[in-house]
C-alpha cells in the first residue's frame, strides 16, 4: 500500500480493535515491511495517538487511552448510534450533560457524510425521549439499528410500513401501520403507529420487530389529517406501558425523592416525574380501586391522590374502616380487654375468597 494517508487510516483501524498486534502481523495486513510499520507508528504518535509498544521477541502494538482526544474513526452504524445517543442526552434533565451533548452533537453533525446526515436527521425528528418510566432493571433488549433507522425514515417521510411483529408471549403477527413517532425510554425503543388492520393506535416494542421480515416502506403515504393518539407521544407510551389502558388512571404525589420512589415501586407500575427535591409525581393505573389503594399504601411513604375521584372516595372509606378497626382493637402494643369471639366449630367450614 503506497498511499501513506490511506495506510495510516487502515493501521489506525487495526489498532483500535483493542488487542495487541505484532509488527509482522501489521506488515502483512498492510502489505509493507516491518520497518515501514515502525515509521507509521511514529507518525501516529506525532498526530497525538498514544500507541503502546510491548518489548520482546513477540512484542506488539496497541492503541492506549490518551490524555487528549484525537480524531476518531467510526463506521456508519457507530456514527449514527453516537448521534442518536447525544440527541437523547441533549434533552435530558442533567444540565451540564445536556449542554455538553448539544456541543458534541453539533460538532459531529458537521463532519458526518451526506449519506449519514439524512439518517441522523430522520432519527432526531422522529424520536421523543421519555424519562422516569419504570420498566425494570436487568439486561436491556437488543434493538437492531437497521430496524430503528427504517422506522425513523418511515416516520420522517410519513410513509406506511409493513413488518412482522412478536407479541410479549412470542405470538407472531403481520402488521401494516402508519408510523408516527419513536419513543426512547429506559433503554428501550417504542414505535407509536396507527395499525391499519386493527383501526386503532398501538405501541410496539422495536426490539420485537423482525428484521428478516421488515420493516418495509410501502411507498403509500400516511393519511395526512389523521389525529395523533395524544398531544405527546411519550405520554401515550407511558400510559400504554404502565396502565395498559387500565380502567382507573391515577395521578399521585409521593412525598419522597425520585430515587427512593423508583426503588420502592415495582417495574411497570408507573411513570415518575420530579416535582421538588423531596417529592415526585406518579402516573399509574389499574382496573381495581382496592388494588391501587393497597399498592400505594404499601409504598411506605406519605402520598396524596389527585385523581381519579373514585380512588379518593375509596381511600376515605377504607381509611374510616381501618381507623375504626384500630380504635376497637385497643391502644398500640396492648390487646383489648374483651375476649376474642370464636367462630362456631364446624368441620366443613369454608371461608369466602375475594377475587
Amino acid at each position: 500500500m503506497s498511499d501513506t494517508p490511506a495506510r495510516l487510516l487502515k493501521l489506525l483501524t487495526l489498532l483500535q480493535t483493542g488487542r495487541e498486534r505484532t509488527g509482522t502481523e501489521l506488515a502483512e495486513r498492510l502489505g509493507v515491511s516491518p520497518r515501514t510499520v515502525r515509521r507509521d507508528i511514529d507518525r501516529l504518535r506525532g498526530l497525538g495517538y498514544p500507541v503502546d509498544a510491548a518489548i520482546g521477541a513477540v512484542g506488539g502494538y496497541r492503541l492506549a487511552s490518551g490524555t487528549a482526544m484525537p480524531p476518531l474513526l467510526l463506521d456508519d452504524e457507530e456514527a449514527v448510534a453516537i448521534a442518536v445517543g447525544l440527541h437523547a442526552a441533549a434533552g435530558g434533565t442533567v444540565a451540564d450533560v445536556a449542554e455538553t451533548s448539544v456541543r458534541a452533537l453539533a460538532k459531529l453533525e458537521q463532519v458526518l457524510p451526506a449519506r449519514l446526515r439524512g439518517r441522523v436527521t430522520a432519527l432526531q425528528e422522529a424520536t421523543v425521549p421519555l424519562y422516569g418510566l419504570l420498566t425494570g432493571g436487568g439486561e436491556a433488549p437488543v434493538t437492531d439499528p437497521a430496524v430503528l433507522a427504517a422506522l425513523a425514515t418511515a416516520c420522517h417521510r410519513r410513509e406506511r410500513v409493513r413488518f412482522a411483529y412478536a407479541a410479549a408471549d412470542g405470538t407472531p403477527s403481520k402488521r401494516h401501520a402508519e408510523p408516527y413517532r419513536l419513543v426512547s425510554a429506559d433503554r428501550r425503543w417504542y414505535l407509536v403507529a396507527y395499525d391499519l388492520d386493527r383501526a386503532d393506535w398501538r405501541t410496539y416494542r422495536v426490539d420485537r420487530v423482525d428484521r428478516a421480515d421488515g420493516p418495509r416502506l410501502t411507498g403509500a403515504r400516511c393519511v395526512p389529517d389523521r389525529r395523533p393518539p395524544a398531544a405527546d407521544a411519550a405520554a401515550f407510551v407511558a400510559e400504554s406501558v404502565t396502565s395498559h389502558r387500565a380502567r382507573h388512571r391515577a395521578l399521585v404525589t409521593l412525598h419522597t425523592t425520585l430515587e427512593d420512589a423508583a426503588a420502592r415501586l415495582p417495574a411497570g407500575s408507573g411513570l415518575l416525574e420530579p416535582l421538588t427535591p423531596d417529592s415526585c409525581l406518579l402516573r399509574t393505573g389499574g382496573d381495581a380501586l382496592d388494588w391501587l389503594a393497597f399498592r400505594l399504601g404499601l409504598l411506605g411513604v406519605p402520598f396524596e391522590v389527585h385523581e381519579p375521584p373514585e380512588l379518593i372516595a375509596y381511600l376515605h372509606e377504607l381509611g374510616s374502616r381501618l381507623l375504626g378497626a384500630a380504635q376497637r382493637s385497643g391502644p398500640t402494643g396492648t390487646s383489648s380487654t374483651s375476649p376474642t369471639p370464636r367462630p362456631p366449630a364446624s368441620p366443613n367450614r369454608t371461608f369466602p375468597t375475594r377475587t
